[in-house]
């Protein structure tokens, strides 16, 4: 593979590699150099395993990786974890000058993995059962690591192809490592996110975040930049009509005192269906041209909130479920004729169901589609269910009031 190397021994062993690399090493590195020949020699292969794969991680390491794969990893391969050679091959991968170099050095560790898939039986072959783990989980995460320079490359049907063999691979898996989701998860996300695929994006993001430590992980300008995508994407979602979970993960703190902390506050706008902020907020969209662009939609998606929230807030006291246009008209912000339209759109996107009256001009309301709730919400869920809870002590007292009179006539 044509590369660019830092100036190295040539020597050929692999000893003899480690014994140079050591004696040359600065003093940060000293120790690591001494702890893999050490490792090498002794044929501590866990050791030699944990302590690669945390080498290639430290910061400065980067400009020896490459030689290090291919004068020393190659040869000890066999001996090595393979979910722990998949990760740090992908972790060297990034070390190529170019897409494509990254590319093909990912495909020639991949092709050295063992297959996870089981061998039919035919012929004098008796066949075998997949592999355990770590086999298919290390076969994932090399995919996942593929179909990522494949995006870079902007190959965009060989990244889906890849990430659809990794996605049906762990589907078959009864557990699978934190580092494999989160390396399926993560490209998935920038596959999404370079079709403009906003729903999937957003699930495949929220999903990669909960499989790595983010403040560990994630630096403070990515975790803004994925913060603000998040949002854009929950924004633009078709399908996204429930921005509790966004809300409450701490990510979006990022955005706290920055150039976009209106965008944070235009979700909680959303979430709780408050077309007066929304107005408020929509001053900012100049400075999001996708969002001005989207004016149309966003208008829409915030009446339909607004009125899933009037529907979820509306008293339980047991009185008449039945909604009037003209309340609806008032919580939305919208001409009365529009209301109609609007109820069968959250009808057919299941974000209610009941029953409409195009005569009485009242919908009967009996079901919102579940969400995360904020405070405030949660606090008007607690006084319906205290209504609700009197409503059933007083028909609790008058059955037993009526049941007493009906005693009192039999005795007489």
């Amino acid at each position: 593979m044509d590369v660019d190397r830092p100036a190295g021994s040539s020597s050929s062993s692999p000893l003899s590699y480690l014994e140079h690399q050591e004696a040359s090493a600065s003093a940060e590195l000293k120790p690591w150099w001494t702890k893999i020949r050490t490792a090498y020699e002794r044929k501590l292969w866990h050791n030699l395993t944990v302590t690669l794969t945390e080498f290639v991680f430290l910061p400065g390491t980067g400009p020896f990786q490459i030689e290090l794969f291919e004068k020393f990893i190659t040869t000890v391969e066999s001996k090595i974890n393979a979910l722990k050679l998949a990760e740090i091959s992908r972790r060297v991968g990034r070390e190529y000058t170019e897409p494509d170099l990254t590319l093909r050095f990912l495909q020639s560790v991949h092709s050295r993995l063992p297959s996870p898939y089981p061998v039919p039986p035919s012929g004098d072959n008796p066949g075998s059962p997949a592999p355990s783990r770590p086999i298919p989980e290390a076969y994932a995460l090399s995919l996942s690591s593929i179909a990522y320079a494949q995006l870079l490359l902007g190959d965009l049907p060989a990244c889906k192809k890849s990430l659809d063999e990794c996605e049906k691979l762990l589907a078959e898996q009864d557990s699978v490592e934190p580092v494999v989701n989160a390396g399926f998860y993560g490209v998935a996300g920038d596959y999404f996110k370079v079709k403009a695929d906003y729903a999937p994006y957003y699930k495949n993001a929220l999903l990669y975040l909960a499989c790595v430590d983010v403040d560990k992980e994630l630096s403070e300008e990515d975790r803004r930049a994925r913060a603000h995508d998040l949002c854009i994407a929950a924004l633009l979602g078709e399908t996204i009509y429930n921005f509790g979970e966004l809300l409450q993960h701490p990510i979006l703190q990022t955005l706290v005192g920055t150039e976009h902390e209106w965008i944070k506050t235009l979700i909680s706008a959303f979430n709780a269906g408050e077309i007066g902020k929304f107005e408020s907020l929509a001053n900012n969209f100049s400075k999001e041209p996708i969002l001005e662009s989207s004016l149309p939609f966003l208008r829409q998606k915030i009446c339909l909130m607004a009125l899933i929230q009037t529907a979820f807030a509306r008293p339980r006291d047991g009185a008449s479920r039945l909604m009037t246009f003209q309340s609806i008209a008032e919580a939305t912000r919208l001409p009365v004729h529009e209301v109609e339209h609007l109820i069968m759109k959250a009808l057919s996107l299941k974000l209610i169901r009941g029953t409409l009256d195009q005569v009485a001009a009242t919908v009967d309301i009996s079901w919102v589609q579940p969400r995360v709730l904020e405070e405030s919400q949660l606090e008007t869920l607690a006084t319906q269910f205290k209504a609700w809870t009197n409503a059933v002590g007083r028909t609790e007292q008058d059955v037993e009031s009526l049941r007493r009179q009906a005693q009192a006539i039999t005795a007489a």
